[in-house]
């Protein structure tokens, strides 16, 4: 299993090389088309897994477990943002060992200073995940803080029907 960007998604149900199983609410529109958010999709090809995670915005939040590593406090996905550890503009990079989950408060406060000059030092330092790692922070999560149509599809430690 693997998580998707939507725009991703959109792209390999357009180029037929998925199957959608499930979708959300929401819309996505275009001159010609209208087509619902797939949330769970099944790909029509076997593709093995990479060795390393793709470096996105959703997977350094669930590296961080979506809480702001200066703070500590849990936020909603749309309330986060990410943080140069070492600031672009003193030659930080955008990277996995540079990146970290921030709230928009802390990652203002902090601006583009250096961690030591600020006395804002992540709680983890950044670090890059193994997809194992990152499957299990999402199983980490309550069911009902990921979508509903999720649920089907992720083992949450709950006792399984006899066959």
């Amino acid at each position: 299993m693997s998580l998707w960007s939507w725009q991703d998604t959109i792209k390999a149900v357009f180029l037929d090389r998925v199957n959608i199983i499930s979708v959300y609410d929401r819309v996505v529109r275009s001159p010609t088309a209208e087509i619902r958010i797939p949330s769970v999709i099944s790909l029509k090809e076997y593709i093995p897994a990479t060795r390393r995670p793709a470096f996105t915005r959703f997977n350094v939040f669930l590296r961080d477990h979506f809480c702001c590593q200066y703070c500590g406090e849990p936020f909603p996905t749309q309330e986060l943002t990410f943080d140069h550890v070492i600031p672009r503009s003193r030659g930080g990079r955008t990277t996995w060992d540079n990146v970290v989950t921030s709230c928009s408060a802390c990652n203002l406060a902090k601006g583009n200073k250096l961690p030591h000059k600020c006395g804002m030092i992540p709680l983890s330092p950044p670090f890059q995940p193994t997809v194992f790692q990152l499957q299990e922070n999402g199983r980490a999560f309550p069911p009902n803080f990921l979508h509903e149509s999720w649920r089907d599809f992720l083992y949450w430690d709950t006792e399984l029907d006899p066959f």
